[in-house]
């Protein structure tokens, strides 16, 4: 039976690719299991697989003048024979191999098959459970009409593994279908009932956008440049705040790439969803003002009492910071971590002329087709598409200026509660 057992040892550990020491660990506690079923007690039995597939098993018996239970119990004499200098009262090993002899084949079979099974799942967890926070390639096999999209990701383990993409998770100007090949942002791995690995996946998770500018600036993957915050309304448009760990170095640059390379590579992988690349900076007030690109705010005010920065920008320009439906302001918000209050100048209050001339804060960047016939690798410093609609707006009621007057052109966006 050792011969045997032996092969069959060596073939679960190429049919199954588990590490041998996983699966000589398996089988010895899987054969302890099986003796314990078939003859009940063996609390003091130790089982071993060494490296070659031998077992070995010990019992520890304590040592006694006349002895009454076998399994448990062995004379002094014997005793000594396997340690000279035992003694009556003590406990010492015992090779018992003959008791693996003992243990019905079918049983020892079945309760190390389940507990391979057991083995091989658990590995294959902690393997998978790594991809978490990760972009993965998969293949859509289905539409579940509760569960989501079902993501194949050619791991050969179809009746184990499978992934998950809720609706939730889907981006709602995206067209999916059987057969397509997708790049997921995976955001949690489940144990499902059946002892199947739920791979959740998403579309619409903001470290998507992380991931990208990773994998496309060798900057940000090397750490000279850091992303400091994301803001995102998938499918429609993204803020992303950099900031350079490196002196001389321009991060925003860095993110465009010679003639947008770089930056065309990610809005290509995210359906043309417009990206905005916004300056960081410590400074509240400026990272605010830097948040609302395209705009260049007049005044910047913060009021720490209820965490909100009162914007004011020109009144030509209004509608263009708060942008089509609130966005511009709502992602300025997100991003920054103030609540944005987007105001016109009160009657009569002049501010000083500020000269045209671009200072690259922030550039914003989208798809040919949003452009129209402008050349591809041009990032656009004074994107209009927002302007035309403030309809997402929740009006802030009336503002006083400095002296007193009343005027009501604010309009309030929260910041991000997710």
């Amino acid at each position: 039976m050792r011969s045997e057992f032996q092969a069959a040892v060596a073939q679960l550990i190429a049919e199954k690719g588990l590490p041998r020491e996983v699966v000589m660990e398996t089988v010895a506690t899987s054969l302890l299991a099986a003796y314990r079923k078939s003859f009940g007690g063996g609390e003091n039995i130790r089982i071993e697989v060494d490296k070659n597939g031998e077992v070995h098993v010990w019992a520890l018996k304590r040592v006694v003048a006349q002895v009454s239970d076998p399994s448990e119990e062995i004379s002094l004499a014997e005793a000594q024979l396997i340690v000279p200098n035992a003694a009556l009262g003590q406990s010492i090993d015992v090779d018992s191999s003959t008791i693996f002899n003992r243990i019905p084949t079918q049983t020892a079979k079945q309760v190390i098959l389940q507990r391979i099974r057991e083995a091989e799942h658990e590995h294959l967890y902690d393997q998978i459970k790594n991809w978490v926070g990760e972009i993965r390639l998969g293949t859509l096999t289905r539409k579940d009409p509760v569960r989501g999209w079902l993501v194949d990701f050619d791991l050969d383990k179809v009746d184990k593994i499978e992934g998950v993409m809720p609706a939730s998770e889907e981006v709602p100007t995206e067209r999916y279908r059987v057969g397509q090949r997708v790049r997921v942002f995976v955001y949690d791995v489940r144990r499902s009932q059946g002892r199947m690995l739920q791979i959740m996946v998403s579309r619409t998770h903001r470290d998507l956008v992380r991931r990208l500018f990773e994998s496309e600036v060798p900057e940000i993957y090397e750490g000279t440049v850091e992303i400091k915050a994301i803001a995102r309304e998938p499918g429609s448009r993204s803020k992303v705040a950099v900031v350079a760990r490196q002196e001389g170095l321009d991060p925003i640059g860095s993110c465009v790439g010679v003639r947008g390379s770089r930056i065309n590579n990610i809005v290509h992988e995210l359906n043309d969803e417009k990206i905005d690349i916004i300056q960081w900076s410590a400074d509240p007030a400026t990272f605010v003002s830097n948040s609302l690109s395209p705009v260049k705010p007049l005044k910047v005010e913060l009021r720490e009492v209820d965490h909100t920065a009162v914007v004011t920008v020109p009144e030509r320009q209004l509608s263009l910071a708060i942008g089509k439906d609130g966005q511009n302001a709502r992602l300025a918000a997100k991003l920054s971590g103030w609540r944005v209050d987007v105001v016109k100048p009160a009657e009569g209050e002049v501010f000083e002329d500020r000269p045209d001339q671009f200072q690259e804060t922030a550039v914003s960047h989208s798809s040919r087709r949003d452009r129209g016939d402008r050349p591809q690798g041009r990032h656009d410093r004074h994107e209009r598409g927002g302007e035309g609609g403030n309809s997402g707006a929740r009006r802030s009621g009336y503002q006083r200026d400095r002296g007193g007057n009343r005027h009501n052109s604010s309009y309030g966006y929260d910041t991000d509660r997710e």
